[in-house]
């Protein structure tokens, strides 16, 4: 598309730049070529997790073994509070239930392909977990949990979806990982992930492309797309995540789950793998999946403990505050159907309508608000400050790797030399101005100084976000999610829609994902007179991507500031409630 409108509008500078072009993809050929053996490593791995698969398959059935009449169904169909109650009261065994898990784990994988890994130990954790005095047990006794696959659990790989990570296996459980256990959770599998996990899509060379559980032709989202594809189908109860750009998130409303973006340093990020790192301007956090927004409260009961503090002195001891969370005290709450960058499908304006009435009528108030400076934030702040290396690291993790269709759009801009990235984001400024400051900001910083003063943008932008919202004195704030789900292979052509995520890495906010509603037919025929904001490629490309969407999840983002997790989860709880007492959408 990029040559065809060169060709026609430019043809000389056109022609000149083309050639540069494929000078550069050719010499970036020749040296992937070079450094090969990293790709070689895919094979082997592909072998190992079909192994993992089957000593699966095996535990489930010594399990089953065990108990020949167990019916997994009413299990399955627990919630998890629920769930950790039987547990701990012995009405249910922990084999019954890591049973049910792994039988119906492996189903899903059957039909979405979401596992990466099997963990083995989980049997050995069972065992020891049946040794505990009651006293001993912790919140999340027996439960078996999921994991995103760069987690660190000890003598597995953490890949990122990259063949340089394979055969690298952790020397030990990440710090979450350990806190987790020490609760009596039993993480039994890790899952897919796109390659560098710097994609909404969910697609790597090792693994394959994940599918929604909803529609098969389109992708669960990510980069936690295995996490929430897996959760949606009932494969799993609890997962954990992480989220650099609307990891987490973007999942949970492409599958009709529950998440929760954390504030960094609430939870450690220690042993949590990262094709990246570095990064100050944009925060990288962990945070629970679930099918419930209960679940995801009881997860982060569980985790802020002083035994996490203990690991990661980095990480303040402040334990989960009950009061908060069980609050009734009307809210105050500021809400925009649009972002003011990336016009809202349909679904997505509508959702966040009807969510608004239902909190008023239940006796909340409820405040426009618009957000600030927002092309200033999403391009020169979260894209600056994502590439603010000019993608050298990302580039590097990708060194004799086979390149996924997920990444290759964003790889061959990065590779671009820099002046081909500012002749071409010259061009492309009236015609297509979002991609031309993406292109421009892929550049990098280039010096020191020029990264301390991203930096401080960013610190004053998140203060005069804070500054607004508390001249309207809110309490949280509401805004679309992004969804419903795209087609497979579209995430890559519509990166500006994910601004409705990432403002919150850059600002830092604690973010939960609640369904509130699917696609109606009314939003599809809606959808034909989408037009977006800039009439680009990428407004283009968002109505083709969430097309054919009848009956697909459609959810709301709840807001708080910085280190208020328990309040967000809060206005999470009374939007669910709600959500789940109006029925239907007609």
């Amino acid at each position: 598309m990029l040559e065809k409108l060169l060709l026609s509008s430019y043809p000389l500078l056109g022609l000149l730049l083309l050639t540069l072009l494929g000078a550069a993809l050719l010499a970036a050929a020749l040296l992937s070529r070079q450094r090969a053996p990293a790709r070689d490593k895919i094979p082997k791995a592909q072998r190992r997790r079909e192994v993992a698969l089957q000593q699966m398959a095996a535990l489930a059935q010594h399990l089953r073994e065990q108990e020949p009449g167990l019916d997994p169904k009413p299990i399955l169909e627990l919630p998890l509070v629920e769930l950790a109650q039987k547990l701990q009261a012995e009405e249910l065994s922990l084999e019954s239930v890591l049973c049910s898990y792994l039988e119906e784990a492996l189903k899903v994988n059957q039909e979405v392909n979401c596992l990466t890994d099997f963990l083995e130990e989980c049997e050995e954790q069972l065992q020891a977990l049946k040794k505990l005095k009651k006293s001993e047990r912790g919140l999340l006794y027996g439960v078996p949990m999921s994991l995103k696959d760069p987690y660190d659990c000890m003598d597995h790989d953490s890949t990122c979806g990259l063949a340089q990570f394979l055969e690298k296996p952790a020397a030990k459980d990440g710090v979450l990982v350990k806190v987790l256990k020490a609760q009596g959770a039993i993480p039994f599998v890790k899952t897919n992930i796109p390659q560098t996990m710097i994609s909404y899509d969910c697609s790597n060379p090792i693994y394959g492309q994940t599918l929604n559980p909803f529609n098969l032709k389109k992708t669960p989202g990510g980069s936690s797309g295995g996490e929430g594809a897996l959760l949606s189908k009932g494969g799993s109860i609890l997962g954990m995540g992480t989220d650099t750009g609307g990891s987490i998130r973007l999942p949970a409303g492409f599958c009709g789950v529950y998440s929760l973006r954390t504030s960094k340093n609430r939870l450690s990020y220690t042993g949590i793998s990262s094709a990246v790192k570095g990064n100050k301007s944009v925060s990288s956090v962990a945070g629970p999946m679930a099918r419930d927004v209960d679940s995801l409260a009881l997860c982060l009961r569980a985790l802020l403990s002083e035994y996490m503090h203990q690991l990661d002195p980095t990480v303040p001891f402040i334990p989960f505050r009950e009061e908060i969370y069980f609050s009734t005290r009307p809210l105050r709450i500021g809400y925009c159907e649009s972002d003011g960058y990336s016009q809202p499908s349909p679904s997505m304006a509508r959702a966040v309508r009807l969510t608004c009435r239902l909190l008023q009528d239940a006796g909340h108030e409820v405040i426009s608000f618009s957000i600030p400076r927002i092309e200033y934030a999403i391009e020169q702040l979260y894209i600056g400050g994502l590439f603010a290396d000019g993608g050298a690291t990302l580039l590097e993790k990708l060194e004799g790797d086979i390149v996924d269709p997920c990444m290759k759009a964003i790889v061959t801009k990065l590779r671009l030399p820099d002046l081909v990235k500012y002749i071409l984001a010259r061009i492309l400024k009236y015609i297509e101005p979002r991609s031309a400051q993406t292109l421009e900001m892929l550049r990098g910083v280039k010096t020191p100084k020029r990264l301390w003063e991203q930096h401080t943008a960013v610190q004053e932008y998140q203060q005069e976000f804070i500054e607004k919202w508390r001249s309207l004195e809110l309490d949280v704030l509401l805004v679309p999610d992004l969804d419903p789900a795209f087609y497979i292979g579209y995430p890559a052509k519509v990166l500006s829609s994910s601004s409705y995520t990432s403002l919150y890495n850059l600002l830092d906010f604690p973010v939960g994902v609640v369904p509130v509603t699917t696609v109606t037919l009314q939003d599809e025929e809606e959808l034909a007179f989408y037009k977006g904001y800039y009439g680009d490629s990428n407004d283009r490309n968002f109505k083709e991507a969430v097309e054919g969407s009848v009956g697909l999840p459609v959810a709301v983002q709840c807001i708080a500031l910085p280190w208020e997790e328990e309040l967000c989860l809060r206005f999470m709880k009374e939007v669910e409630t709600l959500a789940k007492n109006q029925g239907e959408p007609k």
